[in-house]
């Protein structure tokens, strides 16, 4: 090119301006009114965007008598020209063109023109490119409402997903990948209404209210039944999942598992080919870990804490002495099912109580006393182990964290 014009000059025509332009720029025109009667954008802001491309050479397809005639010839300039109005995006004329070589005569010719409706479906067909994968073993088909509504809302997922859910549904069912996104994003929800739960006492004291029986403990036992897995990664070393596919908490002395009955909040089980039992009680992060000032620079723990460790450990023993040392899964018939046998050898049982705050001191530290105290307490315990939530809630975020990576 002989020269580049870089602004709309008014006394220069659309083939100087189109053979004056450089392939490596855009160029947007001033905004103008738009005369357009009978239209919506009828006087609102519109500008012309032009780009034009000088390819190296191009495939002519000419007939000669009966034959088709494919031959190449060098390229000539090609400018694609836009009309867009009202608002960023919204295209209301889309030309393809032809330019002739500077110094030569004739001026742009037309060779295509799509008007609002046909150029606003070649825009979404160009945006859409950007994630369609090259790779498919299926052929697939994409309505271009679908399309008009992901790029008018890229949030816009879940009026999609409410127009045809079971559409979503087999998509996620075929797509190992998609599954796990799921899952993990179900578990951030529950570890974050975990730490809503025991942060926020307004809220707890809310959820409080919409149970049952309006106990603090029932709102833990509800979302431990909801949110079984967090037990199962969080509380032990060992893998464990929940005895019953349909409640953690079960009669474990009495009539459920073995033969009235004592019922532990959660009943668990470790995996692998040699499966033991294990026990929680669930109280509530307000049950308090430590009770007053015994002698000085020692605390006692809380007639509450005391009193769970003496429920857990008197629920473990009806069951030990209930069961025995071993528990077979049993087929409708009464007869056992080969290797789903259950061990109680000294099961392990846990306690999931409190919070750590009760030990930090008023000025926002660790109150050295009291930590010492608790820690005593509870590692000379045997059974059961205590948990306070703050720590289970702690293992299931690092968890969630862990597997997300």
């Amino acid at each position: 090119m002989t020269h580049g014009i870089d602004e709309w000059d008014d006394d220069a025509d659309e083939t100087t301006y189109a053979q004056g332009r450089v392939d490596d720029r855009i160029y947007v025109s001033r905004s103008f009114p738009l005369e357009r009667s009978g239209s919506d954008d009828d006087g609102s802001p519109a500008r012309f965007v032009c780009k034009v491309f000088d390819p190296d050479e191009e495939t002519l397809l000419e007939r000669q008598g009966e034959e088709w005639i494919v031959r190449s010839t060098p390229a000539g300039r090609y400018q694609f020209k836009l009309l867009v109005a009202r608002e960023a995006g919204n295209v209301k004329d889309l030309w393809i063109q032809r330019v002739p070589a500077s110094g030569q005569g004739g001026a742009v010719k037309n060779l295509l023109h799509l008007p609002q409706r046909e150029a606003a479906r070649l825009v979404e067909l160009v945006q859409t490119l950007q994630v369609i994968p090259v790779e498919g073993a299926t052929t697939v088909r994409i309505d271009d409402s679908l399309v008009r509504d992901l790029f008018a809302d890229p949030d816009s997922f879940v009026s999609i997903y409410r127009r045809d859910p079971d559409h979503f549904r087999r998509l996620i069912s075929n797509d190992e990948t998609a599954r796990d996104v799921v899952a993990i994003a179900a578990r951030r929800l529950a570890v974050r209404r975990f730490r809503r739960l025991l942060e926020d006492d307004d809220f707890f004291d809310a959820a409080v209210q919409s149970t049952a029986h309006r106990r603090p403990e029932s709102v833990w036992q509800e979302f431990f039944e909801e949110c079984p897995w967090i037990f199962g990664v969080a509380l032990a070393g060992q893998f464990l999942t929940s005895w019953s596919d349909e409640r953690l908490e079960q009669v474990v002395a009495g009539s459920s598992i073995a033969g009235p009955g004592k019922r532990a909040d959660a009943l668990l089980r470790t995996a692998g080919r040699i499966r033991s039992m294990v026990f929680a009680e669930i109280k509530t992060h307000r049950t308090p870990l430590l009770g007053s000032e015994y002698r000085s620079g020692c605390w006692s723990a809380s007639s509450d804490l005391v009193g769970g460790v003496s429920q857990v450990q008197g629920t473990v023993h009806r069951a030990t002495v209930s069961i025995g040392e071993r528990l077979c899964d049993l087929a409708a018939d009464g007869s056992e099912i080969p290797g789903e046998h259950m061990y109680l050898l000294r099961p392990r049982s846990f306690l999931i109580a409190g919070r750590l705050s009760d030990v930090i001191g008023q000025g926002g530290g660790p109150h050295t006393d009291k930590v010492r105290s608790f820690e005593l307490f509870r590692r000379h315990l045997q059974e059961p182990e205590i948990v306070t939530f703050d720590e289970l809630l702690a293992r299931a975020e690092w968890a969630v964290d862990t597997t997300a990576a």
